[in-house]
């Protein structure tokens, strides 16, 4: 078997990343909790869709995911329309509202990064995005079952 050591230290540094996690949160419009933030990013990055289709980009349980609709319905930020091929789901659309919201979570999020990143080289950067996307990639579908895991249902709070 590998060396683990290098695989130890990433899981202590994946603990320790919530500190940047909150931060992120703690600058995000009051009303636009984590939830919200990932539904209009979704729509912003993919346009259009089924709730079924978000359910899935999210990763979570249908329930979690219209209560996450609803909440983001209810501030205007998206609009439900039927959906010509199935009367019975409903096409879910980013509002100008929601657009405005999306582009401001993103300003701040980026203000934040430039801040806390002035230090670092645009390669460092990139190298580090670079990382991300492949961590990422990496991972696949994250909702398969992983061996010697059980999969439950539940949630990470910051979905």
């Amino acid at each position: 078997m590998a060396d683990q050591a290098p695989y130890e230290e990433l899981v202590r540094q994946f603990s320790a990343f919530g500190v940047v996690k909150r931060e992120m949160r703690r600058i995000m419009p009051a009303d636009c909790h984590s939830g919200s933030a990932a539904v209009l990013a979704l729509l912003g990055r993919h346009g259009d869709m089924r709730i079924s289709k978000l359910a899935e980009l999210l990763a979570v349980d249908m329930s979690v995911t219209s209560r996450h609709v609803a909440h983001v319905a209810e501030r205007g930020w998206i609009e439900r329309f039927p959906d010509p091929a199935d009367k019975r789901s409903r096409i879910l659309h980013l509002t100008p509202a929601g657009e405005a919201q999306l582009d401001e979570m993103f300003r701040r999020t980026t203000q934040l990064l430039a801040e806390r990143l002035a230090d670092w080289s645009d390669d460092d950067v990139g190298r580090l995005a670079e990382l991300m996307g492949r961590l990422r990639d990496s991972f696949g579908d994250c909702r398969a079952t992983t061996p010697g895991f059980e999969q439950t249902t539940r949630t990470p709070a910051s979905t």
